[in-house]
């Protein structure tokens, strides 16, 4: 499958670079995924769309200030981290540049050396594996020294680095936020809740494959980067019974929906508590276990991401719905405005 077909044209205006001042106020672009019909609403809307027994699934990570700058202990030369996986006993997956600059047994130090970061191990295209040194607690001095891993298509500054956050993160782990979940508010969330949907969390740690852009022309030969997911024992409760009860399991983000999926179609089509690594890559063709509908932001082109939401709505469908945003001049990626995928256009 031909990588081109995923593409579209983007002009770079609108590629939306600093987060609305109210979260909830972006535009909402609705899409029949069997139709293609397309209505234009505001994101507080999107209540509108869902029905009483809807079960609404988010992603409860919470993204780390894994952005780090600092010196080559021998040279001085200046080094960026990401961190991007805890491998345990303080040994992180990190994205390095320069690359070029680093070599095992490296050390690079941060702030003024209540951090420091060895090399243990280097692999291609910038990955390493960096064995973190500190007293204390390692959170706390992120905190101090680290900050928001924006997407590289952001230019601005962040002010508020809550703002690539979700209202309702609670995890640590992410190098990423999911960001679907940045249109919500706790009021929206109370709103929903008070109208018979069921909110339920997943949680998943979005990785390298954020950060990765395919770069094969046949779609089939890319390979997922895996990350980390886990669903507890209440939440495989609430999707079997909705699933056994006929009523709609609607994940926010393509990061809820990989964790859905990869937990479904492991257990023919059921779900239970567990936890694991999923390089789950879904794209036309893949048959959906556990979602019916989808609230996601719009994604660059030729990405997996994008794929996944053709996945779900139709190839033809979701290009024809971002040449809509386009003319209509929506907002779009990571601070932009949303898209809800649905099974039903109707308002309740």
């Amino acid at each position: 499958m031909d990588i081109e077909l995923f593409d579209y044209e983007l002009p770079k205006e609108l590629i939306a670079q600093t987060p609305l001042k109210d979260r909830s106020s972006s535009r909402l672009l609705v899409l029949d995924k069997y139709s293609g019909e397309i209505v234009h609403e505001h994101f507080t809307s999107i209540i509108d769309y869902l029905h009483k027994g809807d079960v609404l699934v988010l992603n409860d990570t919470k993204v780390i200030p894994a952005r780090l700058i600092g010196v080559k202990e021998e040279t001085g030369a200046v080094i960026e981290l990401l961190l991007l996986k805890d491998l345990g006993n303080d040994v992180w997956e990190c994205l390095s540049k320069p690359a070029k600059r680093l070599k095992i047994g490296t050390i690079v130090t941060f702030g003024n050396g209540e951090l420091k970061g060895k090399v243990v191990s280097k692999y291609d295209e910038g990955l390493t594996h960096v064995k973190l040194l500190y007293n204390g607690i390692l959170m706390e001095i992120l905190d101090r020294l680290g900050t928001m891993p924006l997407p590289p298509y952001i230019h601005e500054k962040l002010e508020d680095q809550s703002r690539y956050q979700t209202v309702y993160a609670k995890n640590i782990g992410s190098a990423a936020a999911p960001t679907a979940g940045l249109h919500f508010t706790k009021e929206l969330l109370k709103k929903i809740e008070d109208k018979g949907i069921i909110i339920t969390y997943v949680t998943l740690h979005v990785g390298l494959g954020t950060f990765r852009p395919v770069e094969v022309n046949n779609i089939l030969d890319h390979h997922m980067h895996s990350e980390f997911y886990v669903m507890n024992d209440d939440t495989a409760n609430i999707l079997n019974k909705a699933k056994e009860e006929g009523r709609r399991i609607v994940a926010v983000g393509t990061t809820s929906t990989r964790t859905l999926e990869a937990v479904a179609s492991t257990n023919n089509g059921k779900f239970i508590a567990t936890s694991g690594n999923t390089e789950i890559f879904i794209y036309p063709g893949y048959e959906f276990k556990a979602i019916d509908c989808l609230i996601t932001n719009f994604h660059l082109p030729k990405s997996t991401l994008v794929m996944l939401v053709s996945a779900l709505a139709g190839r033809e469908h979701i290009l024809a719905s971002y040449k809509e945003a386009v003319r209509e001049k929506y907002r779009f990626f990571s601070f932009g405005d949303a898209m809800f995928i649905t099974n039903d256009l109707n308002k309740d």
